[in-house]
C-alpha cells in the first residue's frame, strides 16, 4: 500500500529495506510525480515570457534562449552529482537539499537586472530541480520490481505530463496580470510546500546496508561500469537525442509561433498545452502496452513514428503550408516522445537495479546534457524560423534511429536470456 511508503519520522537510518510494493499507490506516485515535475515546470512556465524578458533586460532573443541551456546544464550536472550521492547516503537528504537550493535560486531570479545573472541563477535552479527528477526515479526502482517499474514510471509520467499542459497557461496568466518575475515567486512557494511535505512524509527507501561505500572512487567506478555497458550507453544516448528533439521545440517554439506566425502568448500556451496532453497520452499508452508488448517493440515503433513525423514537418515548413499542419505534426511528435521516454527508463533501470541512483542519474544527465547542447542550434538560423526548428528536430531523430538499430541486437540477446532464466525458474 502507498501508506507504507510514508513515515512521520525524519530519520534516514533504516535497518531493513522497505517491502517491495505490488500496488502502485496514488498518493505515493502523486508526491514523486510532483517532485519530478519541478524540472519540466521550471522550463515550460516562462517560455511565453521570452519576448518580455528580452525587452525587460535589454538583451537579444538568443541570450534569453541560453537561459534554457543553463537550466538544462544544471539539471544534467545535478543529476550526476545527486544520483551518485544518493547511492551512498540515501535518497532523502539529497532530495531536501536540492529543494532548498531551488528555493534560494528562484527567489534570487525575482531581483535580477541582467540576462547574465538570470542565466547563472537558472543554472542553480536546474541544479536544485535535478533532485526531484533523478531521486524520484531511483525511489521507484527501490520500491518496485520487474514490470511494476515500467508501470510506476508511466504513472509518474502522468503527473509529470500535466506540467507542459498547465505551465505555459499559468505563465501566460502571470504575463497578463503582472510580470514574468512573479512566476519565480510562485515556483519558490511550490518548492517550499513540497519540501515541507517531503520532510514529514517521504520515507527513506534505501537502507544503510544497501548503500554504496567508497566515496568518490566508488562513484566513478559505478558510472564507469554503466558507461562500459554498450546497451546502457545506447539507451542513455537514445534518451538524450530524443530529448534533444524535444528541447529544440521547447526553446524555439515561443519565437516560431509568436514572432514567426504572430500568435499571442495565450494562443502559444494553448498549442504548447496540446502537446503536453499528447505527451501524457503517450506515457499512459506506454503503461497500458507494458506486459502485452515488449519494451523493445514500443521503442522501435515510437522511434520510426517520430522519424516520419519530423521528416514531414520539414517538408511542410519548406513548402510553407502555414501554422496548422505544423501544430498537428508537433502534437503528433509529442505522442511519440511520450511513448519513448518511459520505455527507455524502464529498460535501463530494471537491468541496473543494484545502482539505480547512478543509472537514473546518467540517463537524466545525458538527456539534459545533449538537450542543452542542441537547443541553441536554432538560434543560428533566422529568428522564428519553423524550418530551422523542424530541421534540427529531424536531425536529432535520425540519430535516435541510428542508435536504436545499433543496440537492437544487444537488447534482443538480453531479452532472450531473461526469458530463458524465467522459464528455468518455473520448471
Amino acid at each position: 500500500m502507498a501508506s507504507s511508503t510514508f513515515s512521520t519520522s525524519t530519520s534516514t537510518n533504516f535497518d531493513d529495506r522497505p517491502a517491495k510494493l505490488t500496488h502502485i499507490g496514488g498518493t505515493f506516485i502523486l508526491l514523486l510525480g510532483a517532485l519530478t515535475a519541478i524540472g519540466p515546470f521550471t522550463i515550460d512556465m516562462y517560455l511565453a515570457a521570452f519576448p518580455q524578458i528580452t525587452t525587460d533586460l535589454g538583451t537579444r532573443p538568443a541570450a534569453v534562449q541560453l537561459t534554457i541551456t543553463a537550466t538544462l546544464i544544471g539539471l544534467a550536472l545535478g543529476q550526476l552529482l545527486l544520483g551518485s550521492v544518493a547511492d551512498a547516503i540515501g535518497r532523502r537528504k539529497p532530495m531536501l537539499t536540492g529543494l532548498g537550493l531551488y528555493i534560494i535560486a528562484s527567489v534570487g531570479i525575482v531581483f535580477v537586472t541582467s540576462v547574465q545573472l538570470l542565466t547563472a541563477l537558472r543554472f542553480l535552479q536546474g541544479l536544485g530541480a535535478a533532485a526531484g527528477m533523478v531521486l524520484s526515479m531511483a525511489i521507484v526502482r527501490d520500491r518496485f520490481e520487474g514490470i511494476q517499474v515500467g508501470k510506476a514510471i508511466a504513472r509518474l509520467m502522468l503527473v509529470v505530463g500535466v506540467s507542459p499542459c498547465v505551465a505555459p497557461l499559468v505563465g501566460a496568466q502571470f504575463l497578463r496580470l503582472g510580470s514574468w518575475r512573479d512566476m519565480f515567486i510562485a515556483l519558490a512557494a511550490v518548492a517550499l510546500a513540497l519540501q515541507l511535505v517531503a520532510i514529514f512524509m517521504l520515507r527513506e527507501s534505501l537502507p544503510t546496508h544497501l548503500r554504496r561505500s567508497g566515496g568518490v572512487v566508488a562513484a566513478v567506478r559505478s558510472y564507469g561500469a554503466l558507461l562500459r555497458n554498450p546497451m546502457f550507453l545506447g539507451l542513455a544516448l537514445l534518451s538524450g537525442f530524443t530529448m534533444a528533439s524535444l528541447f529544440t521545440y521547447v526553446s524555439s517554439a515561443s519565437f516560431v509561433f509568436q514572432e514567426g506566425f504572430g500568435l499571442s502568448a495565450t494562443q502559444f500556451a494553448i498549442i504548447f498545452a496540446a502537446g503536453g496532453v499528447t505527451f501524457t497520452a503517450g506515457t499512459q499508452l506506454n503503461g497500458l502496452l507494458l506486459g502485452r508488448v515488449a519494451p523493445e517493440q514500443i521503442l522501435r515503433g515510437a522511434v520510426l513514428g517520430a522519424l516520419v513525423i519530423t521528416a514531414t514537418m520539414v517538408i511542410t515548413s519548406v513548402i510553407g503550408l502555414g501554422v496548422w499542419p505544423l501544430i498537428l505534426l508537433l502534437v503528433g511528435n509529442m505522442l511519440a516522445v511520450g511513448l519513448l521516454l518511459p520505455a527507455i527508463s524502464a529498460v535501463a533501470l530494471d537491468r541496473n537495479a543494484h545502482r539505480a541512483g547512478s543509472a537514473a542519474a546518467l540517463i537524466g544527465a545525458t538527456q539534459f546534457g545533449i538537450g542543452a547542447a542542441t537547443a541553441p542550434l536554432t538560434g543560428l538560423f533566422p529568428e522564428g524560423s519553423p524550418t530551422a526548428m523542424a530541421s534540427v528536430m529531424l536531425a536529432a531523430t535520425m540519430v535516435v534511429v541510428a542508435i536504436m538499430f545499433t543496440i537492437r541486437p544487444a537488447m534482443r540477446r538480453t531479452t532472450t536470456r531473461e526469458r530463458s532464466l524465467a522459464r528455468s525458474k518455473t520448471l
